[in-house]
C-alpha cells in the first residue's frame, strides 16, 4: 500500500498538503455512491440521486487558536463557520453539523456552555442543525472536530478541477484582514505577558479583529451567483492564503494563472496595519489565510453578469499550464507565485 514503510520521513518534509496527497494515493473508492473523495473542499456522496457533501475540520489549542486572546464563544462560532465555508465552496447548502470535542479538566461546565453558545449562534445564523457529536477527555488542552453536511443538485456542484484557459479569476470581499487581526492579537499578548497591568490597545481595529475572531462564511455569494445565473467553473474557499488556493485550482485543473497585484482587494485598515508592522500588504493578502472568502473562476461569457458586483473582484485569468503561476506586480514585473500560507505540518510563525 505504502512504499518506504521501513524508512522514517519527517512530516515537515511533506507539509500538510503533501501528506494529504501521499495518503490519497493509497485510497481507492469502491462504492458507486462515492462521487468525490480526497482532494476538494468536501467529499461528495450520491444518496439516491441527491448529492450530499461532507467536510470535517479540526481545531487544536496551541496550533489553531490561543485562548489567551480567543474567547470561547468566538471560538465556537468560528469552528462552525470554517466548516460551512467548505460546503459553500462546493456550491452547496449546509444542512447539519456534528461536533466532537476533547476537553481537559481545566475547563468548567460554564466554559463549555460559553463555547456551545457560539456554536449554536452560528448554527442559528446559517440555518443548520447540530445533530450529534462526541465528547472525551484531553491531556493537552481543547480539541474541536466539526463535521458539516450539505446538499446540492448534481448539476450545481462545483469542484476545484474545472478551470479552463481564459477563465476569469474572481474573489469575494477583501483579503489579508484576518491575518492582520492575528498580528494585533499576538502583539498585545506579548505586551500582556511582559506587563499584565497594561490594557490591550485595539482602538480603531475592530474590523481586523472581527475578521480573525468571528469570520463569516460566504453564503450570500452562493445565493447571488445562483440568482444571476452564474455557475463557477471551479471554486475553493480561502483558508490557507490566496496563493495556495489558486495553485490548488490550477494544479487540479492542469492550468496556469496570472494574478494582477493592482486588482487585489485589500481593505484600507489592512493596508495601514501591514505598513505599521513593516509588512507588505500584498504578501498579507496573498499568503495570510483565514479570510474564508471564496475564490472561483468563471467563463468570459459570464463577465457582464458579475462585473457590477462591488463584493466580487476580478483579479486575473487562467492560462495554459505551461505558463505557470504568476502575479503581475504594480511595476509590470512577473512574480512567480509560491504557497507560503498556513501549513499545519510545518513551523508557522
Amino acid at each position: 500500500m505504502f512504499e518506504n514503510a521501513n524508512n522514517r520521513t519527517e512530516l515537515s518534509q511533506l507539509g500538510e498538503f503533501g501528506l494529504i496527497n501521499h495518503i490519497a494515493k493509497a485510497v481507492e473508492l469502491k462504492n458507486p455512491e462515492s462521487v468525490k473523495g480526497i482532494g476538494d473542499d468536501a467529499a461528495v456522496i450520491n444518496a439516491n440521486g441527491n448529492q450530499v457533501v461532507v467536510t470535517t475540520d479540526m481545531l487544536v489549542e496551541g496550533v489553531h487558536f490561543d485562548l489567551v486572546y480567543c474567547p470561547l464563544k468566538h471560538l465556537g462560532y468560528k469552528s462552525i463557520v470554517v466548516n460551512l465555508s467548505d460546503v459553500y465552496a462546493m456550491n452547496a447548502q449546509p444542512k447539519q453539523v456534528v461536533v466532537a470535542m476533547a476537553v481537559s479538566n481545566r475547563f468548567s461546565l460554564e466554559a463549555i456552555e460559553e463555547l456551545y453558545a457560539g456554536i449554536l449562534m452560528a448554527c442559528k445564523h446559517y440555518g443548520v442543525d447540530l445533530v450529534g457529536g462526541d465528547t472525551t477527555s484531553s491531556q493537552s488542552g481543547l480539541v474541536l472536530s466539526i463535521t458539516a453536511i450539505g446538499a446540492a443538485k448534481e448539476e450545481n456542484i462545483v469542484y476545484r478541477n474545472g478551470a479552463k484557459e481564459n477563465d476569469l479569476i474572481c474573489v469575494t470581499g477583501d483579503l489579508g484582514a484576518a491575518y492582520m487581526g492575528l498580528q494585533l492579537l499576538k502583539r498585545e499578548k506579548q505586551v500582556f505577558l511582559e506587563n499584565p497591568n497594561v490594557q490591550p490597545d485595539f482602538e480603531g481595529n475592530d474590523y481586523l479583529l472581527e475578521r480573525q475572531l468571528k469570520p463569516e462564511a460566504q453564503d450570500e455569494t452562493i445565493r447571488i451567483l445562483s440568482e444571476v445565473g452564474v455557475k463557477p467553473t471551479s471554486m475553493i474557499d480561502i483558508s490557507d492564503g490566496l496563493a495556495s488556493e489558486i495553485m490548488h485550482i490550477c494544479t487540479q485543473s492542469d492550468k496556469g494563472c496570472l494574478i494582477y497585484e493592482s486588482k487585489l482587494p485589500i481593505d484600507e485598515k489592512t493596508y495601514e496595519q501591514a505598513r505599521a508592522f513593516n509588512l507588505d500588504p500584498t504578501v498579507c493578502a496573498m499568503n495570510g489565510g483565514e479570510d474564508y472568502e471564496l475564490l472561483f473562476t468563471i467563463s468570459l461569457a459570464d463577465y457582464e453578469k458579475i462585473r457590477s458586483r462591488a463584493d466580487i473582484s476580478i483579479i486575473g485569468h487562467i492560462t495554459a499550464a505551461s505558463e505557470g503561476y504568476y502575479m503581475l506586480d504594480k511595476s509590470d514585473h512577473r512574480v512567480e507565485l509560491k504557497a507560503q500560507g498556513w501549513d499545519a505540518m510545518k513551523p508557522n510563525v
